[in-house]
């Protein structure tokens, strides 16, 4: 059974500057989450979500600017697009920051890590989700930043 639904809010920041307007959820039992009008031929090859037994696997996500298509100069500006990108895609798999348990965040310049914190900190109320800060030598389009992450979906209670 395939699905498709309109999620009617376009997601404004996300990897390419793409929005993910889409869910697919296939005869596995995954839900994928998808660039709009992404054709399986030339689009990049991977889903920017996928929901697997109430484990969501978030895809690598840059601090794209919208407008541009480009990353912004400043640190704090590419760590809050960047951060935003996740969250509305946790949000279009029906979760939430605080549903995060594992972050990885690629960057090109391990002097910027506290600025990096200085925005983290404030996507999260309570807990942290355990996370590792990678220093690499380069990233796609020029960014500073990359982050990937596994939330889990609560239990009803």
């Amino acid at each position: 059974m395939n699905t498709t639904v309109n999620l009617n809010k376009p997601l404004a920041i996300l990897f390419l500057g793409l929005a993910a307007v889409a869910v697919h959820a296939g005869d596995s039992g995954r839900t994928f989450i998808t660039p709009p009008g992404a054709d399986p031929k030339t689009a990049a090859p991977f889903s920017i979500g996928v929901m697997v037994d109430g484990t969501f696997y978030v895809g690598g996500h840059l601090g794209v600017d919208p407008a541009t298509g480009k990353v912004p100069p400043e640190a704090e500006a590419e760590a809050r697009l960047v951060l935003e990108s996740v969250k509305q895609t946790l949000e279009r798999g029906g979760l939430s920051m605080s549903d995060l348990v594992s972050v990885t965040v690629y960057c090109t310049d391990l002097d910027l890590y506290d600025k990096f914190n200085a925005v983290y900190r404030s996507y999260f109320k309570d807990n942290y989700p355990a996370r590792a800060f990678v220093g690499a030598a380069k990233l796609v389009r020029g960014a500073h930043f990359e982050i990937a992450g596994v939330a889990v979906k609560p239990k009803r209670r």
